[in-house]
């Protein structure tokens, strides 16, 4: 248990150490010193939630800096494909993306730093998504890339006739023309 590494440097899966029994569950969602032992020094300010019923995509968003945001997004009810695209220009990954599942069942999370696109789809009947994040939202700031770009190609679990996007993010740009400002 703990940080999983992805092939994308920097993004990390967090596996929290579960304690089970027939009472139920317990676990630590977030603990400074675990985080810290492993390099990560972050400090918190904003916790978001959403429910979203099955086919809803949010995303792919992100904030430019110096207002970006790091997030450690994790479910509490239902099952998500979650994924992150590096857009830090110089990064060996920029323009990549990762997806994983994070369930209530797998109480995996999604630790995402400044630097990458955010953006997930509803796999069950509803989910309810809670993210930490160190910067406070900016609406001037915010900016996306549309979920379908070929330049990157995402595999988004479900059929895209199934899929309900807001009508914001149904204009998002391209890859090749959204707004970015990361440095790896």
């Amino acid at each position: 248990m703990g940080f999983i590494k992805t092939d994308i440097p920097d993004l990390l899966i967090y596996e929290p150490k579960v304690f089970e029994d027939n009472r139920g569950y317990f676990f630590e969602v977030y603990n400074a010193k675990t985080f810290e032992k492993d390099g990560i020094i972050i400090k918190f300010v904003q916790d978001n939630q959403s429910k979203s019923c099955y086919g809803v995509l949010r995303g792919l968003h992100y904030q430019l800096a110096p207002y970006a945001q790091t997030k450690l997004v994790r479910v509490i009810s239902g099952r998500i494909w979650d994924v992150a695209i590096d857009i830090r220009r110089g990064s060996p990954s920029y323009g990549k993306y990762f997806g994983c599942e994070l369930s209530s069942e797998n109480k995996k999370q999604l630790f995402i730093p400044k630097g990458f696109a955010h953006g997930f789809v509803v796999l069950s009947e509803t989910a309810e998504v809670i993210y930490k994040c160190d910067e406070f939202y900016n609406k001037e700031s915010e900016r996306g890339i549309m979920y379908n770009d070929s330049k990157i190609g995402i595999n988004w679990p479900i059929p895209e006739k199934d899929m309900i996007l807001s009508e914001k993010d149904l204009k998002n740009p391209l890859f090749k023309d959204a707004e970015m400002n990361f440095i790896f």
